[in-house]
């Protein structure tokens, strides 16, 4: 066999689990598959698929005669001589929404049975969607004590009807773990796919799920929503969203899509109000649009929390509009940050590049004034005064290199708010 190829034990021959057998023999690995169930490992041994998924008989067939693909209902023939287990059973739900582990915890129990003894490195592969931690909390105990086994998170992304086009056109794989070595050999298997492998820790593979998952289910319940308002105002849904998805570089990009501090502004909030506003006059329920707002006033009082969580009274605050190169006050999350941590008896100085407050008027001025009476007192010209005094910075808007820098400079403890990742 070739050197680049593996021997890989499945464990579970379900959707996900059929799949992924019968693609890496199309590959050229050496594959068995287990599963107790014997009518499914009849089916492939014979070549047939144990159930219907597009193109999936036809790879089973192939590998079956080409002997790259085997099935069997014993875990201890198909690991003994394996390098790679990938488990693939079923994680389902229990009655109060966690993960049911029972058949994780018996496929790697029969792994561990299935090693004694081995001095061959064997890596595990958690191909299942498991909660964050499970592998460490759960499967790497289940090991231990066995020499050369290491553990690593390889989630799938196969979506059933599409799921062998899926794995051979992938869009992300994904392997955790800590074992730098496993972990390639592990993405190694993907070769010839014409995707980079997505090397991470243990734990954000299995959180890279999740969140995958939870997107896609945002998305569809956002295009519904917008649906159901949109047909109740005789507009066609389709054309709205079909043209939303023109826009490449905010609708559908990483725009956005970076965890960070609470939005605000003159925009996003007032529409959201406006829509959901519109929407109960016209009798149509949008519960998701509904908890965007509440979802970002929850974010704001984490944000707040943890900075009263710090061991200092006098906090540095760096921004005070509602996002940087700006100086629109307006609804920024930040000016209800500092009335709480006022509020709560801090002693606050701010610092932003962008606003002087003798130069602003209008509305923003007015806003500032009446949320914070006594601003022009805590409003810093220069960011050294603030950094000179704080014993600790509060980042709340994404800081220029320069001012990057300066903060650096100062030796003083940062939290940022914002993610911009310049302080870790």
């Amino acid at each position: 066999m070739d050197s680049s190829k593996q021997s890989v034990a499945v464990l579970g021959l379900g959707y996900v689990g059929c799949v992924t057998a019968a693609c890496l023999a199309e590959l050229g690995h050496s594959v068995i598959g287990v599963d107790r169930d014997e009518s499914k490992v009849k089916n492939i041994t014979e070549g047939r698929a144990p159930f219907y998924e597009p193109g999936l008989e036809a790879l089973v067939e192939s590998g079956i005669k080409s002997g790259c693909l085997r099935a069997t209902t014993s875990a201890g023939e198909a690991v003994r001589d394996a390098d790679i287990v990938m488990v693939c059973v079923g994680t389902p739900s229990e009655r109060n929404g966690n993960l049911g582990l029972d058949q994780m915890k018996r496929a790697v129990e029969e792994v561990a049975a299935s090693v004694a003894g081995r001095t061959k490195p064997l890596i595990v592969a958690i191909r299942s969607t498991v909660f964050p931690g499970t592998c460490e909390d759960v499967i790497i105990p289940a090991l231990a004590g066995l020499p050369h086994v290491s553990v690593v998170s390889n989630p799938e992304f196969l979506r059933e009807g599409s799921a062998v086009r899926d794995f051979r056109e992938p869009s992300l794989v994904v392997v955790g773990g800590s074992d730098s070595a496993a972990v390639r050999l592990t993405a190694g298997l993907y070769d010839g796919l014409g995707v980079e492998a997505r090397l991470v820790s243990l734990r954000t593979a299995e959180m890279i799920k999740y969140a995958c998952n939870a997107f896609h289910a945002v998305k569809i319940s956002f295009a519904n929503e917008v649906g159901a308002l949109s047909a109740k105002l005789n507009i066609d849904a389709r054309e709205v969203m079909t043209t939303l998805c023109h826009d490449t570089r905010l609708n559908i990009s990483t725009a956005y899509l970076k965890p960070g501090f609470a939005f605000g502004g003159s925009c996003l909030p007032k529409d959201l109000r406006a829509l959901n506003y519109r929407a109960a006059r016209l009798d149509v329920k949008l519960p998701f649009l509904e908890s965007v707002l509440p979802a970002n006033q929850a974010h704001l009082s984490r944000a707040i929390q943890d900075i009263l969580d710090l061991p200092s009274e006098r906090i540095g605050v760096i921004g005070l509009a509602f996002k940087e190169n700006t100086d629109d006050l307006r609804e920024s999350p930040v000016v209800t940050l500092l009335e709480q941590l006022i509020g709560k008896g801090r002693q606050v100085r701010v610092y932003d590049p962008h606003i002087r407050l003798d130069s602003i008027y209008g509305s923003n001025r007015d806003f500032i004034l009446t949320a914070i009476p006594h601003i022009g007192r805590l409003l810093q010209s220069n960011v050294e005064s603030v950094l000179e005094w704080a014993d600790h910075v509060v980042l709340a808007q994404p800081p220029s290199a320069e001012l990057a820098q300066a903060i650096r400079n100062s030796g003083r403890p940062v939290l940022d708010l914002v993610g911009s990742g310049l302080f870790v």
